[in-house]
């Protein structure tokens, strides 16, 4: 093959992340060995048993997250390794990893944790990055393979090394695709600006930019991350179709401004996701701990891909159209000034007010 063609480590990554998606397994190179990695919430009966007819330890990776959950004692960081013995049932891999009958059974294990669990630790760091970028649930069922292994004739490999550089790409090689005329109820001269990674099939993002900007002073800027079911079908459960259209009014009536619409749905943890942390709230989980429990941190997101969609549009310093302190230090971390908070406060209903507190309470939000 010519090297012209040769797939880059970012693409490596993405085809890995894919096979993931579909069932199959990927190898994962990490220093001190290699590893069969497979999404854990996609394993059946068949790949079980294929599974265990190999040779070498099984194990069920777990993030500390997860882990916390189901009172497994942590021995490392970043991963819980959990062996699966010859009477770990299909069953009970997943009430592990998928917490959705937590509340109807929460007695689960007991679970006993690798305490040293070396290059395999690595191994699931990596995986469950490919996992979270795939919008699975971040858990793997986790086996060595041999450098002679026959089987790697017919699996995709990737390094630990392949996957941080196919993260770093979703922001560092974000560019500007395309920009359009896009007159709004609240601002007829607005348009809409596209950015996809030039390298990698990231997320695509935009900016709605409104007006003519002036980067010699602060400008008005709402980091809205996407919510299908807010800001579409207008649910009750969360504020966030109030504040990207009070987002928008406020920019409107100001006369200049952005909103950065961020594919980063349910603080960053996808769609499909979001709606099993829906179906954990609907058991008395607030929205806090029901990310928790799907295995992901409390905030997923991250703020270097705004901060160069804002230096592409030219603009250093801005006002943050936001009632959470913590985009306000996300987005100074990468280098943008931001020279005031301009609070978005709405009237809470009967279907969020616990959300809302929630958020108070536990993610620092200002209301």
């Amino acid at each position: 093959m010519s090297d012209s063609f040769k797939p880059t480590a970012i693409a490596r990554a993405e085809r890995a992340g894919a096979d993931l998606r579909r069932g199959l397994p990927a190898i994962v190179a990490v220093s001190g060995g290699d590893f069969l990695v497979l999404a854990a919430e996609k394993a059946d009966s068949a790949t079980l048993s294929r599974l265990r007819e190999r040779t070498g330890p099984l194990f069920l990776a777990l993030t500390p997250e997860r882990a916390d959950t189901l009172k497994i004692r942590r021995y490392s960081e970043g991963a819980v390794l959990v062996p699966v013995t010859p009477e770990t049932g299909l069953d009970d891999i997943a009430a592990a990893v998928d917490p959705a009958d937590d509340l109807d059974h929460p007695l689960k294990g007991p679970y006993l944790a690798e305490r040293d669990p070396g290059a395999a630790r690595d191994a699931a760091v990596a995986g469950f990055a490919l996992a979270k970028r795939m919008r699975l649930l971040p858990a793997l069922l986790l086996q060595p393979i041999a450098q002679d292994d026959p089987l790697r004739a017919d699996l995709l490999s990737v390094s630990a090394g392949d996957v941080a550089e196919a993260a770093r790409e979703d922001w560092e090689g974000l560019e500007r695709v395309v920009s359009a005329r896009l007159p709004l109820d609240a601002a007829e001269n607005a348009r809409i600006v596209a950015y996809r990674p030039h390298g990698s099939a990231g997320q695509e993002h935009f900016a709605i930019v409104v007006g003519d900007i002036d980067a010699s002073k602060p400008v008005l800027v709402r980091l809205h991350s996407e919510c299908f079911t807010g800001d579409l079908l207008g649910s009750l459960k969360c504020d966030c179709g109030p504040q990207l259209r009070g987002a928008l009014a406020r920019i409107g009536r100001e006369g200049a401004g952005i909103v950065l619409y961020l594919a980063q749905e349910g603080r960053g943890i996808g769609l499909l996701n979001k709606l099993r942390a829906y179906h954990l709230q609907d058991q008395g989980f607030d929205t806090v701990e029901a990310n928790v429990r799907l295995g992901f941190g409390i905030d997923e997101r991250h703020f270097a891909l705004a901060a160069r969609m804002l230096r592409d549009l030219g603009v250093a310093r801005v006002r943050l159209l936001t009632n959470n302190p913590g985009k306000v230090a996300g987005l100074e971390a990468e280098g943008i000034a931001v020279e005031g908070r301009v609070p978005l406060v709405f009237t809470p209903n009967p279907h969020n007010e616990d959300y809302l507190r929630t958020k108070a309470l536990k993610t620092g939000h200002l209301f």
